[in-house]
């Protein structure tokens, strides 16, 4: 049985993206959302289907929408233990760990952070995110550990989004990582502004791009030391001012120092790890993973507007590797 839906109807009031236009018209959906139904073929303009969010309407274009009502979740709960930072009856915090899948999709049907997350608060989810990702607002990597935050209701779900589309650039979120990378960028700060898209020759892949498609990132980032005598790698900051897929991952790549333990974009650095002392070399298997830690988490409430910020530090494993690099001293 198909669940109920009802439908939205407007008319653009000036020239703009499709997608846009609806987030302004109907400020109580995100735009994130009015995106994925475009692409369902849910939204007609001049009641004509289109599935282009960038489609650009004229004003008075008559928009018009067919907006489901949030589905139940459709993974099924899992008891799991959550390291649970936070929490009230709006959303929850987690300090994730290296490992764990955000949520379900291919080849991670179950044992995810939704499956938990729906064993820990029942119905309480917000519907926005869709069957397969119930609260989630934003995701890390499987194998990036730290702070995550989850709405429990939509109205959370639709004030965090607002937050995290502004990335920070209205002062109410804050976000930083720490990276460990393959040797010493020439400046102790500095930003890196390069667009990224899609790779055009793997495209599980993300990539520096100049495309027609490519979206805008920024990622402004912090030496904060300098790692073996002589120096072999660098604890960086990181702070973003764009939220895209594998972004420090790939800027740093870009700027020629990629992550520690990157499989997917520091793979030309792999013959590294055979100058590194056993400590060191030790470490860094033992992480298999990139070393990205999701440190701080700042953002304002979505009901009390009360400003709200954790900090997580930096797991065991990250910790052991960043212990053997101060260690490893070349050969005299």
């Amino acid at each position: 049985m198909s669940l109920p839906s009802k439908s939205l109807e407007t008319r653009a009031a000036a020239p703009d993206r499709l997608d846009k236009a609806l987030a302004l018209a109907f400020p109580d959906v995100s735009r994130a959302r009015f995106q994925a139904l475009i692409a369902e073929g849910a939204v007609s303009v001049e009641g004509v289907p289109v599935t282009e969010p960038r489609h650009r309407v004229k004003p008075g274009d008559s928009l018009s929408v067919i907006l489901p009502e949030p589905a139940p979740p459709e993974p099924r709960g899992e008891e799991m233990a959550l390291a649970i930072v936070y929490e009230d009856k709006d959303l929850i915090v987690i300090d994730k760990p290296p490992g764990l899948v955000v949520h379900p999709g291919a080849g991670n049907e179950t044992g995810t952070l939704v499956n938990a997350l729906i064993a820990h608060c029942g119905e309480s989810l917000s519907g926005i995110g869709g069957v397969r990702r119930p609260g989630i607002v934003h995701r890390l990597d499987k194998d990036t550990s730290g702070l995550l935050v989850v709405a429990k209701n939509d109205r959370a779900h639709h004030g965090l989004s607002e937050q995290f589309a502004a990335h920070g650039r209205d002062g109410r979120l804050a976000r930083s990582y720490l990276a460990i990378v393959w040797g010493v960028p020439e400046r102790r700060q500095g930003t890196i502004a390069a667009a990224i898209d899609r790779s055009s020759a793997n495209r599980k892949k993300m990539a520096v791009s100049r495309g027609q498609n490519a979206r805008e990132a920024v990622t402004h980032y912090e030496v904060l030391e300098t790692l073996g005598k002589p120096p072999v790698a660098s604890l960086l900051r990181c702070e973003l001012e764009t939220g895209r897929t594998h972004q420090i991952r790939v800027h740093m790549a870009h700027a020629g120092h990629p992550l520690l333990g990157d499989p997917v974009y520091g793979a030309g650095f792999r013959s590294s790890a055979s100058k590194l002392s056993e400590p060191a070399r030790s470490a860094l298997k033992s992480l298999n993973r990139q070393a990205l830690h999701a440190t701080v988490l700042g953002f304002d409430h979505p009901s009390s507007g009360r400003p709200l910020r954790f900090e997580s530090p930096a797991p065991e494993d990250f910790s052991a590797l960043l212990k053997g690099l101060r260690l490893n001293v070349a050969d005299p």
